[in-house]
């Protein structure tokens, strides 16, 4: 029985991890424009719908990448909160620009993609933690 409420708590984790992810790709893509934005009324209801499509994206790229991480962390009972925000932020990175994520060039529109995408994996693996990586491992 205690599987089973760990195996609940892992996907409540990653799933307040993706919206967290979300909210953090969202403003730091929308914020360069920000004037523009009040400037048209965005209302609230849309931003938290951007937010809603984003984390509906998030779950169908990152799921099988982020469960065998998250499998991987289980079975090696890796607790550590800076391990899960840079598993996170590389795991974003890895998935958008495949593992030459470095780059050669550093373009300033691929800079700024590349900054957004790692803070939001960083969140991810940062809200993850803090509901079920804190606990890795351990079942009572």
């Amino acid at each position: 029985m205690a599987i089973l409420g760990r195996i609940v708590m892992v996907f409540i984790g990653y799933g307040l991890a993706r919206v967290a992810a979300a909210l953090v790709f969202t403003i730091g893509t929308l914020t360069p424009g920000w004037d523009d934005l009040a400037a048209l009324g965005l209302p609230s209801v849309a931003l938290w719908s951007i937010v809603g499509v984003a984390a509906v994206f998030i779950w169908g790229v990152a799921l099988l990448p982020a469960l065998l991480v998250i499998a991987l962390a289980e079975g090696f009972a890796l607790r550590s909160s800076v391990l899960y925000a840079v598993l996170g932020g590389a795991l974003a990175l890895a998935l958008c620009f495949g593992l030459d994520f470095a780059g050669y060039i550093a373009e300033p529109d691929v800079a700024r993609e590349r900054e957004v995408l790692a803070a939001a994996g960083i969140a991810g693996g940062l809200v993850y933690w803090l509901l079920a990586g804190r606990n890795a491992g351990l079942v009572k």
